[in-house]
């Protein structure tokens, strides 16, 4: 406890001065004595002055420098982005060419019938009445499970919606008589495909994320009855019981569709005057 008490008493301090002392009554501290001492004390003295003078000079020198270069990257950063504007102002003026092009294409195929050339094309943006259909993972997907007869395509969990699934959906609704379908805002055509990339759905190769929000357009009573009394209505309601997929169907009103992104429009002609074999 005594040590404690003298530690407590006694700062540092104390001890650091009375080395002092014997450092100054030793000679050994203050500035130096000898001649020798003094003349190196003043040449490391200048030396650390003419670093930092030196240091202060390129810093000095080379501040425009660095000013310069920076605003030299930042008229380059403008002049990019000006041509980059540029370049989307063209790819602009030329996708509405096309589009254009297309139309005028669509109206010389279909003559008289060329509005609804362009709706069963998917090149014109649509809307009326029809039936909502909104299909989605059930609630536990992911969890995977055993005795999936779905599983011979290599797809373990039963709980997820794969292309084949929304295939039948699509094809399901057509042949019950849509006019037009999209799958979250994708407009489908006669040329696209549902395909899967890992767990992910892509239509038209761009990636959709559930729930999938099918839209149809066409007579939305009429449609809804065929489609749910058809077998792919009815593989739909099985996905259902069996496998938890959710689903939610509805008619409405008026449904709006876009047109289709791409349209490729292929034509074939026969060649005059030579004869098949």
């Amino acid at each position: 406890m005594s040590l404690l008490t003298n530690v407590m008493d006694h700062s540092l301090d104390d001890g650091y001065a009375e080395a002092a002392e014997r450092r100054k009554a030793a000679g050994e501290g203050g500035l130096p004595k000898t001649l020798r001492a003094k003349l190196g004390l003043a040449v490391g003295l200048v030396l650390a002055a003419l670093v930092v003078t030196v240091g202060a000079a390129q810093a000095r020198v080379s501040a425009p420098v660095v000013a310069k270069e920076r605003e030299e990257l930042i008229d380059r950063i403008d002049q990019e982005t000006e041509a980059a504007d540029k370049l989307e102002s063209r790819v602009d003026a030329l996708r509405a060419d096309v589009d254009a092009r297309r139309q005028e294409a669509l109206r010389d195929s279909g003559g008289d019938r060329s509005r609804l050339v362009g709706v069963l094309a998917g090149s014109v943006a649509v809307h009326g009445p029809g039936v909502r259909l909104v299909v989605d993972d059930a609630k536990d997907a992911g969890t995977g499970g055993n005795g999936d007869p779905r599983s011979a395509s290599g797809f373990s969990d039963t709980g997820r919606v794969r292309d084949r699934d929304m295939q039948r959906v699509v094809n399901g609704l057509w042949e019950s008589g849509a006019e037009a379908i999209s799958i979250n805002g994708q407009r489908l055509t006669a040329l696209s495909a549902i395909r899967a990339a890992g767990d992910a759905i892509l239509v038209d190769n761009k990636p959709l994320v559930p729930p999938y929000t099918v839209l149809a357009v066409g007579d939305g009573p009429s449609l809804s009855e065929r489609f749910q009394n058809s077998a792919d209505g009815l593989y739909l309601h099985a996905l259902q019981e069996n496998y938890g997929i959710r689903t939610a169907l509805s008619t409405a009103d008026d449904l709006r569709l876009p047109a289709a992104p791409s349209v490729i429009v292929r034509t074939a002609q026969p060649i005059s005057g030579k004869g098949t074999s």
